[in-house]
């Protein structure tokens, strides 16, 4: 295992008081439990301090096995940014601390910074119970903020009308291809901070010949033009990668900026397609 290097140079963001968050953060869906630890540690060592994880991705234990490695080293926990949600399947008050208390048990910790309801799933008529547990483990001090993914406005209106909580964070699809403008509108107007799953649409945006263009003239690849582009628009961005290279290349979008016509350029890419579930479709 690879020993923590020094930090990416972002300046974190804030998600809730007391709480910030760094906005480029290591990605976990599909990464296979027995790589886990490993590409944990590759993350750390190329300066990732933000860790996105979900019951779901089923590399908890991995994953914990990589940060007790990186902890061992020499890397404080207070510099570690650790987050998790819970599945559609235990949704409901006291199925989701069930689940809470299995992922900190998986990942081997004591606390977590942030953890997410991972669907809506309406048609279960579960979300609201299932945020008030999670308001329950922020009151107990058991997580540091907590926050919603793959919510649509209507969702989120019914939660705030419902709990006391402002999520700090929903996590959604969202890249060129998918800007989701009317959401990150609602996200500003109400204090939650827009984060970005799927931001290369899982690569699809890499032979878009636009991207390509506009990438060659920079002297980037597509992928750190795209992720430069969600920094820049104010999203937390979460990029998966499975190798030391591609890892190092996704954290390297700190030594330029996107011009004001590269970005509107990028604004008018969008074409409402998903690379994902719809939230509707998944119950």
């Amino acid at each position: 295992m690879t020993a923590a290097g020094a930090p990416l140079p972002a300046s974190p963001i804030p998600i809730a008081p007391g709480v910030e968050m760094p906005q480029l953060g290591y990605g976990l869906y599909k990464v296979p439990a027995e790589d886990a630890e490993h590409l944990v540690g590759l993350a750390l060592a190329a300066g990732y301090r933000h860790l996105d994880g979900a019951a779901f991705y089923g590399n908890e234990a991995g994953v914990g096995r990589g940060i007790r490695t990186a902890l061992e080293s020499g890397l404080s926990r207070e510099d570690l940014f650790v987050t998790s949600k819970v599945w559609n399947t235990e949704q409901g008050y006291d199925r989701t601390l069930r689940a809470f208390d299995r992922t900190l048990d998986d990942l081997g910790l004591e606390q977590l910074d942030l953890f997410l309801i991972h669907w809506p799933c309406a048609e279960r008529g579960l979300f609201i119970e299932t945020y008030r547990a999670l308001e329950r483990l922020h009151s107990e001090g058991r997580v540091r903020a907590i926050g919603v993914s793959n919510f649509q406005i209507p969702h989120l209106e019914r939660l705030l009308d419902s709990t006391e909580t402002v999520p700090a964070v929903n996590q959604v699809e969202l890249h060129p291809w998918l800007q989701q403008r009317d959401l990150r509108e609602f996200h500003a107007e109400h204090g939650i901070t827009t984060e970005a799953w799927s931001p290369l649409a899982r690569g699809r945006l890499l032979d878009d010949p636009a991207l390509l263009g506009l990438a060659r003239d920079r002297g980037v690849s597509v992928a750190q033009l795209v992720i430069r582009w969600h920094l820049q628009i104010g999203n937390a961005v979460i990029p998966k990668a499975s190798s030391a290279a591609r890892i190092a290349e996704n954290g390297d979008v700190f030594s330029f900026e996107l011009d004001a016509a590269s970005m509107d350029t990028l604004a008018a890419m969008d074409r409402g397609f998903r690379s994902g579930s719809h939230p509707d479709e998944v119950n």
